[in-house]
């Protein structure tokens, strides 16, 4: 699974691929990334049976509030990283693969391009996300994926998580951030 999007020129690339496959495909040098790497657990022909693997618990599609809680937290802590350059917290609250994948100066150079825009993020703990395509969840690697914006003005916050579960809690594992002008408000009032 590959996500791209463009800030202000800068390709910004998340990655949830096996290592081999990583290797296979390299990225142009103008892509960064901030994201994580994902294993896959190999163990023979045994661990590919459908009764040879172990029983994971079924993950429940989260509620609307949590969604909210998890994409306003996560901006909350990038919009903090951006103000204070200090990527260490974003870092530290990820998935572990999303830290062994990013070093905080990594996350500093993946967000270089908001950081000198001077974007500020805190509109976000206002407003209510929109999510532009229902969000996903896949099983196997027990993953969220959402997608969407922050209506605000005059900069729209477009947004593209990935959320890994370690120990039963929702941690960033993928993200990209696309602030982009914002559609002027439309007066619906009859003339």
């Amino acid at each position: 699974m590959r996500w791209t999007a463009v800030i202000a020129g800068v390709v910004l690339l998340l990655v949830a691929n096996s290592p081999a496959e990583a290797q296979k495909e390299p990225a142009p040098k103008e892509t960064k990334m901030a994201g994580a790497t994902q294993q896959k657990k190999s163990g023979g022909a045994k661990s590919k049976a459908p009764a040879q693997k172990p029983q994971q618990q079924q993950l429940a599609m989260p509620g609307a509030e949590t969604i909210v809680l998890l994409l306003r937290n996560t901006l909350i802590t990038l919009n903090d990283a951006l103000q204070t350059g200090n990527y260490t917290v974003l870092r530290d609250r990820g998935a572990p693969g999303f830290g062994n994948a990013n070093s905080a100066a990594k996350l500093s150079q993946i967000f270089a391009n908001l950081q000198s825009r001077g974007i500020d993020l805190s509109v976000v703990s206002v407003l209510t996300p929109q999510l532009t395509e229902a969000p996903t969840l896949d099983q196997e690697a027990r993953m969220l994926r959402l997608k969407g914006y922050f209506p605000s003005q005059p900069v729209q916050i477009n947004f593209e998580i990935l959320y890994q579960v370690v120990g039963g809690r929702w941690r960033l594992f993928g993200i990209a951030v696309t602030p982009r002008a914002a559609a002027p408000p439309s007066d619906s009032a009859p003339g």
